[in-house]
């Protein structure tokens, strides 16, 4: 792949986009010069170059060792009043040459993320993932433990590079009298913040199957408000025909 190399499980390729990390309101780094890196093959995470680090970074003389990225040294990270334990690593003898002068950021232990001036949650938007939204008519019915739960001819139909079509459909057409609400949200670099419903059925309950986006990212609007359901956990019928299900790393 053009700018990018292969490292085993590992690819690395620069970013384009300016960077910025904030603990507690400080700085932590600001660069034009980010490194993509793919440790797990779902999404990239940022390594950020040392020279762009403006906050303290201090040993801790802990070491995790990485199979293809090689030992990865553990700083607590500190700026101003606010130190983020164990938030830092950096891999200065990596068989991966550019690794070596720059800098992994835990994601969570910082409080913000900008990519020029816009916030992003979760990990960096990974370049080359696409997210299509389109309206539909086909005809969309969701069963569970043998009963319908949802019946819908007007569904937006979300198309995510690497994923199942996922449909959404107008809560009117989903059997709300099965949906019980989950206090659980999870995030999403291209939606924004999801919460969740579990389905009861027949006294049988099917825990975090159904999630809607009430106030999605700009790029995402098209699915406000609407319901969907995890094509892994449920049974679909589109037009007619009963779909397999899915196989990702959510079944």
């Amino acid at each position: 792949m053009t700018n990018s190399e292969q490292r085993g499980s590992v690819r690395v390729e620069p970013g384009g986009k300016r960077v910025r990390a904030y603990l507690q309101g400080q700085l932590v780094a600001d660069t034009l010069r980010p490194l993509l890196v793919w440790e797990l093959p779902y999404y990239p995470t940022y390594y950020l170059p040392l020279d762009d680090v403006r906050a303290e970074l201090i040993p801790t003389g802990e070491i995790h060792h990485s199979p293809s990225r090689g030992d990865g040294r553990i700083h607590d990270v500190t700026v101003g009043e606010a130190t983020a334990k164990g938030a830092a690593q950096t891999f200065p003898e990596s068989p991966i040459v550019e690794l070596r002068t720059s800098i992994r950021l835990d994601w969570p232990a910082m409080d913000e993320w900008f990519e020029e001036d816009e916030p992003i949650y979760v990990h960096p938007r990974d370049p080359y993932k696409r997210v299509d939204i389109l309206a539909s008519s086909r005809h969309v019915v969701v069963e569970v433990g043998g009963q319908i739960v949802a019946d819908s001819r007007q569904p937006r139909i979300l198309f995510e590079t690497g994923l199942p079509p996922r449909y959404y459909v107008p809560l009117t057409d989903v059997r709300m009298d099965h949906l019980r609400p989950s206090s659980t949200q999870t995030q999403c670099p291209y939606k924004g913040t999801a919460t969740y419903w579990s389905l009861v059925v027949d006294g049988s309950e099917y825990e975090d199957v159904v999630w809607i986006y009430r106030s999605p990212l700009a790029e995402s609007q098209k699915v406000a408000g609407l319901a969907c359901f995890y094509n892994e956990k449920v049974d679909i019928i589109l037009d007619g025909v009963r779909q397999d299900r899915s196989r990702t790393h959510f079944s």
